[in-house]
């Protein structure tokens, strides 16, 4: 766990990048235990699991490759589509946990005061703020012991239910990841049809339809082209940038 937790500590971050993110420093943390458990194509099928897009805090993200390593120790090969669908639903919470405690209140607060106090020639000011970052970097070694061992309780009281645990977290991760079209996207038809007195704004008929109609349409055609062979994210990438900008020019979507 400690060599998870010092892989995780430098490549959470070093290895960032715009099309998964913070996958590669999730896969080298793991990578040594992978090689450990599985042979051959299975070492394969897995390492191909774990190089998926993962985007998380790095203080507290951690905890989920606790819960990986505990999950995987136990089941093996059987556990992909389970840590999968952990990974998924769990990162977006503990995203929002870590970035609001260790991002904003804690360097707002222990920030703050260490900075008042060298404003008024006390040195203590710096020496907080030391204290305060070794308080955080031993919290971040924590909680991937503590990921490992709710883990292995999970895999204890669920003994014989790794079914039920996967569909659970598959639907787990659907569901967030459904969930995240219509805050994340934000696609309007602007197109108002005028006859008579009548108006009708198109938007307001297609949220009547379903609310963000258009922004799942949009993500349903881009994950469709994706399926495609020789597509890749960068091409999608593009392919979404020109259509924005030909559609808002025009005045096809806002």
């Amino acid at each position: 766990m400690f060599r998870a937790n010092w892989r995780w500590l430098w490549a959470s971050q070093l290895s960032w990048n715009y099309e998964r993110m913070m996958a590669p420093g999730y896969f080298y943390s793991v990578l040594p235990f992978l090689r450990r458990w599985y042979k051959d194509d299975e070492l394969v099928e897995m390492m191909q699991m774990q190089s998926q897009f993962f985007n998380v805090n790095a203080f507290d993200g951690n905890f989920i490759i606790g819960v990986d390593l505990a999950i995987e120790e136990s089941q093996g090969i059987k556990s992909k589509d389970t840590v999968a669908g952990i990974k998924t639903g769990l990162m977006g919470p503990l995203a929002g946990i870590g970035d609001t405690i260790f991002g904003a209140i804690i360097p707002t607060i222990c920030g703050s005061i260490g900075a008042y106090m060298g404003l008024r020639g006390n040195p203590l000011g710096s020496i907080l703020w030391i204290i305060v970052d070794l308080i955080i970097l031993f919290l971040r070694f924590s909680f991937l012991p503590m990921g490992y061992y709710q883990g292995t309780k999970l895999i204890d009281s669920a003994s014989g239910k790794l079914n039920a645990i996967t569909d659970s977290a598959i639907l787990l991760g659907v569901t967030v990841v459904g969930a995240l079209i219509p805050t994340v996207i934000t696609a309007k038809v602007p197109y108002v049809f005028h006859t008579g007195k009548i108006t009708l704004k198109m938007q307001s008929i297609l949220n009547q339809i379903m609310p963000s109609l258009v922004p799942v349409l949009l993500v349903a055609l881009v994950y469709w082209l994706l399926g495609k062979k020789g597509v890749t994210s960068t091409k999608m990438i593009w392919f979404v940038l020109i259509l924005g900008v030909v559609l808002s020019y025009f005045h096809i979507l806002g």
